[in-house]
Formats: C-alpha cells, structure tokens, sequence
C-alpha cells in the first residue's frame, strides 16, 4: 500500500509535489535555474554593496552597461569565470568556485 502523504496548505509544498517530486530532470532544471539565479543575484549585490552603477562597474571591467545588464539576470548563461575575475577584483574580492555532490536532495524553499 502507498505511503499516504501529510495533507498540507504550504503552496510552495504542494507546487513541488505537482511538478517536480519524482522527476528527476525536472528537478534538476530546476536546480539549474536557482544556481543562475543565485549567481546573478550576487554580482548584483556586489554592485550594490559596491555603491556602483553598472555603467561605472562596466568601464572598470573594460566592458559595457548592458554586459553587466545580462550578467545580472538570471536567464543569461553566458556568463564565464573570466568575467566574473574581473568583477570581483573591481570591487575587491576574488572568485571562489565549489563543487558539490549531485545527488543533494532539492529543497522545497
């Protein structure tokens, strides 16, 4: 007999259920998509906490507004480690890259 799930009014919960639990390439786009979003997220924020406009952080790189532009969301996927090296020395930090196990169970949140 199948194990009878815990009613729940979470809508983020039940939308995972519905369209990613048990199913496995689902979930891992969906896991790409929070990875790009997340990325984009943060050289916005480093712009920000940088007090920069993105045209004054695109002529520190040697690039232009709307590079920074894309870069910044979260649907772009060109961005490359070159770049993003540029970037943090601008606003004085360095990239740091990690490696982390496939199989991380997706969170709901």
């Amino acid at each position: 007999m199948p194990k009878k799930r815990k009613a729940t009014s979470d809508a983020v919960q039940i939308l995972h259920r519905r369209y990613y639990h048990g199913k496995p390439t689902r979930a891992a786009q969906l896991q790409e998509a929070r990875a790009e979003d997340e990325l984009a997220r943060k050289i916005y924020e480093l712009r920000e906490q940088a007090g920069l406009t993105q045209e004054r952080l695109a002529k520190l790189v040697g690039t232009t507004a709307s590079v920074i532009s894309r870069l910044e969301d979260s649907d772009y996927k060109g961005r490359s480690l070159t770049m993003l090296k540029r970037i943090a020395a601008a606003v004085n930090k360095r990239v740091e890259i990690r490696f982390v196990p496939l199989n991380e169970k997706l969170q709901t949140a």
